[in-house]
C-alpha cells in the first residue's frame, strides 16, 4: 500500500537519502496521524545506519547550521518552523531495568518497529524515491487503527517491562483517540505497575495532563483506576472512589461523579486547569465526610480543605505553580453560586461572590453547570434554571457595580496622604472599610465617593485601631 506524501521537508531528506544510497522512511507518530487525516509538524526519521551522521547530511542541504544531537542514544533533532525533525538509525534494544535507558544496537527497520511501543506506531513509510509512500507495517498497525485497538508489537509484559512510561502512554492513546486497550496489553498493566517507580514524576505528570487534555479523560481516569494505577500516581484521586451506605442514607460514588464533571466540563473548555480544578473540586470530599442521624451524608467544608491541598498536589506532581492559584480559587468558591439561587439574596451577596472570584467568574460558573450530573432531566432542568438566574443576577450587579477584577477606588498612597500616615497595616485596614462598604452597597463604586467616606471614617478608624494595638 502508498500514501501520498506531500511534505516539502520528506521531499527534501528523501533527496538526501538517494543520494547518499540510504534506506529512510518516516515512522511513529507522523504515519499514525496521516492515517487519521491529521497535521503533523513533529516528523521522525529512521534510516539504516547512523542517524546522526544522516542528519548532518541533512542539514547541511538545508543550510541549517542549528542541530542538536544525542551520540549516546544514536539520535539528532533539527529545529523547523513550528515543529522538529528527529533523526535516528534502526536499532535493536535491550533496556537497563534501573533506568529506563536503551542500550542500543544497530539493528534491521524490522528490529527497529518491533521495539516501538504500540502497533499503531510501528508503521513506516519508505521516503526514497523508489519506493515513495509505501507503508510498511508488520505488525498490522493500521487495522488496529482503524479497528480503534491498543496493542503492543511484542509480549506486553515485555514491552511495559523495558520502558514503563508506556503504560501511561497506553492509557493515555486510548483518551486521546477513543481506542480500546487490548486485553492481553490491559492485563499485563497491574502485573507490571510498579515499575513505574523507575520514571520522573515529570514523565508521568506529562502523560496525566494530556489525558486530561483528550476530549473525554475520564476513558483515561477510569483506565488508572481500575489497572490501580491512580493509587501509585494520584492516591487522592483515587480515594474518591466508594459509596457508603447508613440506614437509608447513601452517596454517590465521587469518583464517577468527577469523572462525569471532567468530561461535562471537556465539552465546555480546552483549558487544562480548568479541567484540572474539575477533578479536584472535590477531592476533600473524603477527608470531611460525616454521617449525621436524622440528616444523612455530610461533606461539610470540603471546598476549604479541598483549596489547601491544591499546592500539595502540584508539588508532589511538579506542575508549574503560576496556576495554584487559579485553581485553589475554582475549588475554593465552587459551591458559592448555588448558594445564590434563593430570590431574597442580596445584592451584596453577588457583589461578594464577584468580588472573589474576579476574572474566573466565568470559569467557576462553567464549572458549576459542568457540576450537574443527576440522571434525573427534571432536576437538571431545575439546576440549569437556577444557574441562569444566578448568571442574570451577577450579570445585573456587574453591570452597576463594575465588580468584575474589582480594584479598590482609592490607592493606599492616597490614603497615606489624607490620614497623614506612614505606610503599613493600618492603611490596609482603612482600604478593607472602603471595600466593605462598597460590597456592603453602602456607597457605590467610585472615587469621589470612597474618598468621602474615607474622611468620615478615618477618625474613628484610625482611633480604635491604635487603641486595639496599645493593649
Amino acid at each position: 500500500m502508498k500514501l501520498e506524501i506531500t511534505n516539502n521537508y520528506l521531499k527534501k531528506i528523501g533527496a538526501v537519502a538517494d543520494e547518499r544510497a540510504i534506506d529512510a522512511y518516516v515512522v511513529g507518530g507522523y504515519v499514525r496521524d496521516k492515517l487519521l487525516g491529521k497535521d503533523v509538524n513533529d516528523i521522525d526519521i529512521v534510516v539504516v545506519g547512523s542517524g546522526v551522521e544522516f542528519a548532518h547530511a541533512v542539514a547541511e542541504k538545508f543550510g541549517k547550521r542549528k542541530i542538536i544531537t544525542y551520540e549516546k542514544f544514536g539520535t539528532a533533532m533539527l529545529p523547523t518552523d513550528g515543529g522538529k525533525i528527529e533523526f535516528v538509525g534502526a536499532r535493536k534494544e535491550s533496556y537497563n531495568r534501573e533506568t529506563r535507558n536503551p542500550l542500543v544496537e544497530v539493528g534491521t527497520l524490522a528490529e527497529d518497529l518491533s521495539r516501538r511501543d504500540f502497533t499503531i506506531n510501528a508503521l513506516a513509510l519508505s521516503i526514497n524515491s523508489a519506493s515513495w509512500g509505501e507503508l510498511v507495517d508488520p505488525f498490522n498497525g493500521q487495522t488496529d487503527l482503524t479497528a480503534k485497538i491498543i496493542r503492543t508489537p511484542l509480549d506486553p509484559l515485555t514491552t511495559f517491562d523495558d520502558d514503563p512510561l508506556r503504560i501511561m502512554r497506553a492509557i493515555r492513546f486510548s483518551a486521546q483517540l477513543g481506542c480500546t486497550i487490548e486485553t492481553a496489553t490491559l492485563d499485563a498493566i497491574p502485573q507490571i505497575r510498579d515499575r513505574l517507580s523507575i520514571i520522573s514524576q515529570e514523565r508521568i505528570t506529562e502523560e496525566f495532563m494530556k489525558i486530561m487534555t483528550s476530549p473525554r479523560p475520564s476513558i483515561g481516569l477510569r483506565l488508572l483506576f481500575d489497572t490501580g494505577i491512580m493509587r501509585i500516581i494520584f492516591p487522592e484521586v483515587a480515594d474518591l472512589s466508594g459509596v457508603d451506605q447508613r440506614q437509608d442514607h447513601h452517596h454517590k460514588d465521587v469518583f464517577l461523579h468527577t469523572c462525569q464533571v471532567v468530561d461535562n466540563i471537556s465539552v465546555m473548555t480546552d483549558n487544562v486547569f480548568l479541567r484540572f480544578a474539575a477533578l479536584l473540586h472535590d477531592i476533600a470530599k473524603p477527608k470531611t465526610k460525616k454521617f449525621i442521624e436524622g440528616i444523612g451524608w455530610t461533606f461539610h467544608g470540603h471546598e476549604e480543605i479541598g483549596a489547601r491541598m491544591v499546592k500539595h498536589i502540584f508539588r508532589r506532581l511538579k506542575l508549574p505553580f503560576e496556576h495554584v492559584p487559579y485553581v485553589e480559587k475554582i475549588v475554593r468558591l465552587h459551591q458559592r453560586p448555588m448558594q445564590l439561587v434563593d430570590e431574597t439574596v442580596t445584592d451584596s451577596a453577588v457583589r461578594r461572590i464577584l468580588f472573589e472570584a474576579g476574572q474566573e467568574i466565568d470559569d467557576l460558573m462553567t464549572l458549576c453547570r459542568a457540576d450537574i450530573t443527576s440522571k434525573n432531566p427534571k432536576l437538571v432542568k431545575q439546576y440549569t434554571e437556577n444557574y441562569d438566574q444566578v448568571s442574570a443576577k451577577m450579570k445585573e450587579v456587574e453591570e452597576k457595580d463594575k465588580m468584575r477584577a474589582f480594584q479598590p477606588p482609592v490607592r493606599g498612597d492616597e490614603i497615606m496622604m489624607i490620614c497623614n500616615l506612614p505606610a503599613g497595616k493600618l492603611v490596609g485596614v482603612l482600604k478593607s472599610h472602603i471595600e466593605e462598604a462598597i460590597l456592603e452597597g453602602k456607597i457605590p463604586n467610585e472615587h469621589d465617593a470612597a474618598m468621602k467616606y474615607l474622611l468620615e471614617i478615618k477618625d474613628e478608624v484610625i482611633h480604635n485601631y491604635q487603641s486595639e494595638t496599645s493593649e
